[in-house]
């Protein structure tokens, strides 16, 4: 257990630190956040709500809307993922949800699918210097479900199951890591959902995951390129976001409340 000294020393240091990575004021930031680890999503977002990109050439670019909606990159990895949930504690958000892009692992999940997961197995690592091994990565459960309406909303299908969160970024070609990955039986595979559900659960931060199926790595024709990489962007990317932006914006005046207590 963390002492009060102890808390107060880490609020003082991501005050500090959440302006310094991400060029945007504390202040300046909605209640309501889009993570994502794509800094096209950002640029879009700032185009479609004709609004600036700040933090260009910081490790964490963002934007917000005059709704209040802001959006971060925060990169890739669960490092980075870990430490934009601790910096956020700063802001302490009613929602985050994290817009990213995963390999499907099963026959059922095709590019294009969308996520929503219901756990994720931490495989990464990064999130055991927050709770052990064996807590659950999971996400606000109120959270998903709105999304959830959002999608069936617009007479879509998603997917949801457990995802596997690596730190490996090249393992397509390990047949063994394979054999793994199906003996467990996740739906897919990314490298930040896992750290940010633990970190977010450490921070008492109300968090989910809408994942996009941008490659299907168990396959040698499914590994991701460049080419194939430039199809999903361009066919489902917007539409991705736009899911996302939709939630967020929604969620405090249609919502669930996603928190009836103190973790």
């Amino acid at each position: 257990m963390k002492t009060t000294e102890e808390l107060e020393r880490k609020l003082e240091i991501a005050k500090d630190w959440l302006p310094r990575y991400t060029g945007t004021q504390i202040d300046d930031f909605g209640d309501y956040l889009l993570l994502t680890n794509f800094q096209n999503y950002v640029e879009m977002f700032a185009e479609k709500f004709n609004c600036n990109v700040n933090g260009i050439g910081k490790p964490m670019p963002s934007a917000t809307n005059s709704a209040g909606l802001s959006i971060i990159n925060f990169g890739i990895g669960s490092a980075n993922a870990a430490t934009i949930m601790d910096l956020l504690s700063a802001k302490n958000p009613k929602g985050v949800l994290f817009l990213g892009k995963c390999g499907g692992l099963k026959k059922s999940t095709e590019i294009g699918h969308f996520i929503l997961p219901i756990a994720a197995i931490r495989g990464e690592g990064t999130s055991n210097d927050y709770y052990p091994p064996e807590v659950p990565a999971l996400p606000s459960f109120k959270l998903h479900k709105f999304v959830s309406n959002k999608i069936t909303g617009r007479k879509m299908e998603y997917r949801t199951g457990v995802v596997y969160t690596t730190n490996r970024r090249l393992w397509e070609w390990d047949e063994e890591f394979k054999k793994y990955l199906r003996k467990i039986g996740a739906i897919g595979i990314d490298m930040e959902t896992a750290t940010l559900f633990i970190v977010g659960y450490a921070n008492q931060i109300a968090r989910g995951a809408l994942l996009l199926v941008s490659d299907l790595p168990m396959i040698p024709e499914g590994v991701k390129t460049e080419k194939s990489d430039k199809y999903v962007t361009k066919k489902f990317v917007n539409l991705h976001l736009e899911i996302g932006i939709e939630a967020m914006t929604e969620i405090g005046t249609m919502g669930e409340k996603i928190k009836h207590f103190q973790y």
